[in-house]
């Protein structure tokens, strides 16, 4: 038992450094290479010239949003799995991504809404009202909302919402241009103000994450045993679901539906530190923070002059292991 915890904790100290590993190479990589020494003295205070310009004006920018957008999907994801019980399940499937892509493609397209500020609060909002819908889709007049109704309606709306969106975006070339950059999902240039009106919703969405975690270990002996044990199975229910809606909602207002963040990282806890809840959710944010600003550096250096989107680099990556964890499924139940 003591040397699981050791290990455990040794799990956690390894995700940190490299957490920290991956925000340094981040500021070092890209078509100029930046050695470490000249990042440093390119964040001391006073810092000028054109290396400060790329590390402060271009790198920290995107480093910092990637870390924060990627901590967001992966806390998601595993909350998603957990209250689902779905391996599978991604925090998209509560429509959160669709309706905060929906409402910031709205906007830009029908009102001319270009700005970081509005289009993060109309992400939040769009995020707000899809979780809304699910939610009274999910539950009928009688019946209460399990995870498998709102799976379903999830999985309803993000398909009805993404073709609304692909609709929009066919309508002209200038639509299609400025949209077919933020729908894929993208760190760059997406600005600090937008991050500093998700951080709130985001730091709101840890602490609600973080304290659930015992109720969805409860929840995961069947709601039977969790009602005997004590827990308002209802209330647990809908306080994930605020969490992964403010986390979520708050990531793609922010950097856009990224794919596969939350799918894949979780899995890759569970694996290292067991299925207890309150170690896969810190640690999936962790990994994911790290994932996603892995990601957006890869993107910068595989293609030569042109740059990658993150979202695009980590469904590369991610689907193989969605692919792998589909076929594990598939003969496990065929066995």
């Amino acid at each position: 038992m003591r040397s699981k915890v050791i290990g455990q904790f040794a799990v956690f100290v390894v995700a940190v450094a490299a957490l920290g590993c991956v925000a340094v190479l981040s500021l070092m990589v890209g078509r100029q290479a930046i050695s470490p020494t000249a990042v440093i003295s390119a964040l001391a205070p006073g810092a000028h010239g054109d290396v400060a310009d790329i590390v402060r004006g271009l790198r920290l920018e995107r480093t910092a949003i990637g870390l924060v957008t990627g901590l967001a999907l992966g806390g998601a994801g595993a909350l998603m799995q957990a209250l689902t019980r779905n391996p599978l399940a991604d925090p998209g499937l509560l429509g959160v991504n669709a309706g905060a892509a929906a409402a910031v493609v709205t906007g830009f397209a029908f009102f001319g809404i270009s700005d970081g500020f509005t289009q993060t609060w109309l992400g939040l909002v769009g995020a707000a009202l899809a979780s809304g819908v699910v939610y009274l889709l999910g539950s009928g007049r009688r019946a209460a909302a399990t995870p498998a109704r709102l799976a379903l309606a999830g999985a309803a709306l993000t398909a009805v919402l993404f073709s609304y969106i692909n609709a929009i975006a066919m309508r002209d070339q200038a639509s299609f241009d400025q949209l077919r950059f933020w729908v894929v999902g993208s760190v760059v240039n997406r600005g600090y103000d937008r991050l500093l009106i998700a951080l709130p919703f985001i730091t709101v969405g840890v602490v609600i994450a973080l304290l659930v975690t015992p109720g969805l270990n409860a929840l995961a002996l069947g709601e039977e045993k969790s009602r005997a044990l004590g827990l308002g199975v209802g209330r647990a229910r809908v306080a994930t679901a605020i969490a992964i809606t403010l986390l979520c909602g708050a990531a793609t207002a922010v950097a856009g539906p990224i794919a596969f963040v939350g799918l894949t990282v979780p899995h890759v806890a569970r694996f290292l530190v067991g299925a207890d809840q309150r170690k896969v959710v810190p640690l999936s944010m962790l990994m994911a923070s790290a994932f996603l600003v892995l990601c957006d550096t890869l993107g910068r250096v595989v293609s030569g002059g042109a740059e990658v989107e993150a979202g695009i680099v980590t469904a590369i990556l991610g689907a193989p292991v969605f692919i792998a964890l589909v076929r594990r499924r598939s003969l496990v139940a065929a066995a």
